[in-house]
Order: C-alpha cells, then sequence, then structure tokens
C-alpha cells in the first residue's frame, strides 16, 4: 500500500498519468495505433481529434463576424482571418504535444500548480468563457431549427440540449464514431458555403489580395473593431483544453521516445490540416458576405437576417431563392450541433481537471450542458426574440 501511494507521487511528479486520473478516462488510449505501418494509414489513424478541434473555430459565432466583415470592407479582412488560423495552428499544435508529453490536460497540469481555492477560481473563470462561446452554439441551432421545421426557439433550445444524450450513447459506441459524425457535419458546412460563394462568382484577383496584409487594417477603427471580432470568435480558449485531451485518445507509449514523437508528429499533421479547413470556411464566410453583400447596406446583424436576405433578389440579385436560404439554415444547424458536442467535453475536461470533481458520466454531462443552457433560457423568456 506505502508502495502504491510513492508510485502516484512519482507520477504525479513525473507528468505521468495513473488509472484514477486519466483525461476522459473513458476513451483514453483507446484507439490502437498500428506500428511498422505506412504513413498514410498511419495518418488516417490519427486524423480525427484535429476535426473536433477545429469545429470550434469555425462556429456560429464566427458567421454574424465574418459576413459582416466582408459586407463592410470587401476582401480587406481576409488578411485576419489568415493570421487568426496561424495563431491557431500554433496554439493547438503546443496543446497536443503538453497532453501526449505528460499525459495530463491543460486543465490538470494547470490545477496542479495552483491552490485548490486557485483551480476553483480558474474553473469558474473557464466554465465563463465556455459558456460565452457556447451560448452562440445553442442559439444558432435553436434558430436553424425553427427556419427549417419551423419548431417555436424555446422547443429548440431544449432539443439542442439533448445532445448531450447523443454523446452519452455515441461515448458508448467509440470515440471514433463522434470523430465521423462531426466530420459528416463539418464537410456539409464546407460544401454548402463553397457552393454559395461560387454561385456569387467573386473576382479571384481581389481575394488574393485580400490575404496581404495592410496597414489600414489598424489604423482604420471600424475595421480594427470587426477585427477584433474576427480574432476573438476564431481563436477559442476551449479548445485548448479540448485539444490537449482528445489527442491522447491515440495509443502512447510514454516510455518510448520513438512512439512519443510519432504521435506528436501525426497529431499535429491532423490538427494543421482540419484547422487549414476552418480557414477556409471562415474565408468562405467573409467571401460570402463581400461577394453578396458588400455596397447593399444590408442589415446582417443576426442569421434571421442572413437567412431572409439569401433569399432577396433586391439584396443578392439573380441568385436568389429558397433554396439557398435553406441551405445557410441546414449549414448553421450542423455547425451549432457539432460545436455543442466538443462544448460538451470540454466542460467535462476543465470540471475534472479543475476541481477533481468525478461523477457518473451523463451527470457531468448532463451539468456541463446546463451550464450553457440555463442563461439562454432565461434570456428566451425575458427577452422574446423576433
Amino acid at each position: 500500500m506505502v508502495q502504491e501511494d510513492i508510485e502516484k507521487k512519482d507520477n504525479k511528479f513525473l507528468g505521468k498519468t495513473t488509472e484514477e486520473n486519466k483525461s476522459l478516462d473513458e476513451v483514453n488510449g483507446s484507439i490502437k495505433v498500428p506500428k511498422n505501418a505506412g504513413f498514410w494509414r498511419t495518418l488516417l489513424t490519427y486524423t480525427g481529434p484535429g476535426i473536433l478541434i477545429a469545429v470550434g473555430y469555425m462556429d456560429p459565432g464566427n458567421w454574424i463576424t465574418s459576413i459582416a466583415g466582408g459586407a463592410q470592407f470587401k476582401y480587406a479582412l481576409l488578411t485576419v482571418v489568415l493570421i487568426s488560423s496561424l495563431i491557431a495552428m500554433l496554439l493547438q499544435a503546443m496543446s497536443a504535444r503538453l497532453g501526449i508529453v505528460t499525459g495530463k490536460d491543460l486543465a490538470q497540469l494547470t490545477r496542479e500548480h495552483t491552490s485548490k481555492t486557485g483551480g476553483f477560481i480558474l474553473w469558474i473563470i473557464t466554465e465563463l468563457a465556455i459558456m460565452a462561446t457556447d451560448i452562440a452554439e445553442i442559439i444558432g441551432s435553436a434558430i436553424a431549427l425553427k427556419l427549417i421545421f419551423k419548431i417555436p426557439l424555446i422547443v429548440g433550445i431544449v432539443i439542442t440540449a439533448a445532445d448531450v444524450l447523443l454523446l452519452l450513447f455515441l461515448m458508448k459506441l467509440g470515440f471514433r464514431k463522434i470523430e465521423a459524425i462531426v466530420a459528416t457535419l463539418v464537410a456539409v458546412i464546407l460544401f454548402v458555403f463553397l457552393y454559395e460563394v461560387l454561385l456569387a462568382e467573386p473576382h479571384f484577383a481581389e481575394i488574393m489580395a485580400g490575404y496581404v496584409p495592410t496597414k489600414e487594417v489598424i489604423t482604420n477603427k471600424s475595421m480594427l473593431y470587426l477585427t477584433l471580432g474576427i480574432v476573438g470568435a476564431t481563436v477559442m480558449p476551449h479548445d485548448l483544453y479540448l485539444g490537449s485531451s482528445i489527442t491522447q485518445t491515440r495509443e502512447v507509449d510514454r516510455s518510448d521516445p520513438d512512439s512519443v514523437t510519432r504521435s506528436i508528429k501525426f497529431s499535429t499533421i491532423d490538427s494543421n490540416i482540419q484547422l487549414t479547413i476552418a480557414f477556409v470556411v471562415n474565408s468562405l464566410l467573409l467571401i460570402l458576405g463581400a461577394a453578396l453583400f458588400y455596397g447593399t447596406n444590408s442589415k446582417l446583424g443576426r442569421f434571421v437576417d442572413l437567412f431572409n436576405s439569401l433569399n432577396d433578389p433586391s439584396i443578392v440579385g439573380s441568385i436568389a431563392s429558397p433554396v439557398l436560404s435553406m441551405l445557410f439554415a441546414v449549414a448553421l444547424l450542423a455547425s451549432g450541433q457539432s460545436s455543442t458536442i466538443t462544448g460538451t467535453l470540454s466542460g467535462q475536461i476543465i470540471m475534472e481537471g479543475f476541481i477533481n470533481l468525478r461523477m457518473p458520466l451523463w451527470a457531468q454531462r448532463l451539468i456541463t450542458r446546463l451550464i450553457s443552457v440555463a442563461p439562454v433560457i432565461m434570456v428566451r423568456l425575458l427577452l422574446p426574440w423576433q
């Protein structure tokens, strides 16, 4: 018994995990990695966590900001989308490396360097940050359900909250199932906006010029305001906690330096590929705003405004159609649902890491979901939306 206690203390000091402190214990190291396999087969095995991370960088919170940026300043803010994406790639690569090498997630390691009170305060702050980003995702999903199926908003919010039950079911089937579903939702988002941008026929040369940084992005106050909005909506803090945890779903032998190096290499490649997809989606959003709404003086402050504008010939011209609006709503629903799934996982990670709260999985996920949904429901009841 004494020897076991000594080993646990040594493991904590060395950054090693025990059965008691594994991040997302039910899926940690659950995916076997083939030995001596070729590059592409190995990459396929590691492909998955990056797509869950990427959805946080193209969630509904980005949409209004990116499209409004294109509508007001045409393609000038594409450079901000590019820089934000490069920052995200760097941060997520560091996050993955942290989790793979230490065997712990960012919340666990932060907690080890703080007091119990400090860990609790950090949990509250991080939970509030997740709640702030999750609100846009929940509202986006609820509005999409209303636009597609005419479901009342309050009912749509409750349905969106029920994805916690889906997550519990999928966890039983294996983490790869969650990755596959989220990848499918991301593919829907990508192809919808690619199709809509192709219909809008933007100017390719102007798009390329938009990726070149200009001084005006900083000196123009209105442009700087949207620049900060794009950066804030793109770089998601809770994704760092998520990335440091779900990269550990792949089996890794930390006593073997080659195994650790391989895991870091392929996890980083996967993350960069998926974040490149997120960069393309965010670029498409801004390009769509520039191609369809630049110079129209359209109000694009709400998802409903965007939905209605895509069906208004006086705004977007001859390409306006109910199909275009409906595709937008479908993409919004796909984005909201994929983002809320990853938000729930992030909530569990920080709860276990910062305050070491261990309880049945269904209770953990129900609490993290209720924390995000409660303020949305209160706002909906107090301030009915149109």
